[in-house]
């Protein structure tokens, strides 16, 4: 199993949601985050004054898929998220030993 973080800009979230549905991923978990990669950050001006803001807001989805899954999922991330401009997000791919259901003590691959 593989766990899939993808950091990602907050106005992509209904498309990327809407990609992953499309090829039969329900489960997720989204956290509001924030930070930055190499823009750094940007300046806005508030009542004058001149102010660098260097944590900007974006999304983390997490995600546990099969292995078999794991580049198709990737791919609907990708091409759902991307705008083409600095700042699109990062993904992250991680092995997960085992999953767990608590419900029923399911294990493995069905526990997904």
């Amino acid at each position: 199993m593989k766990k899939i973080e993808a950091i990602i800009q907050p106005f992509k979230l209904e498309e990327v949601k809407e990609a992953l549905k499309a090829i039969g991923v329900d489960g997720m978990t989204v956290t509001e985050v924030r930070g930055h990669g190499r823009q750094k950050g940007h300046k806005e001006v508030y009542r004058g004054r001149e102010y660098q803001v260097d944590l900007l807001p974006k999304v983390k989805l997490e995600l546990v898929v099969s292995d078999g899954r794991k580049d198709e999922v990737v791919k609907a991330v990708v091409q759902s998220a991307r705008t083409g401009k600095i700042g699109d997000g990062k993904i992250f791919i991680y092995n997960v030993e085992e999953s767990i259901r608590i419900r029923n003590d399911e294990r493995g691959d069905s526990a997904l």
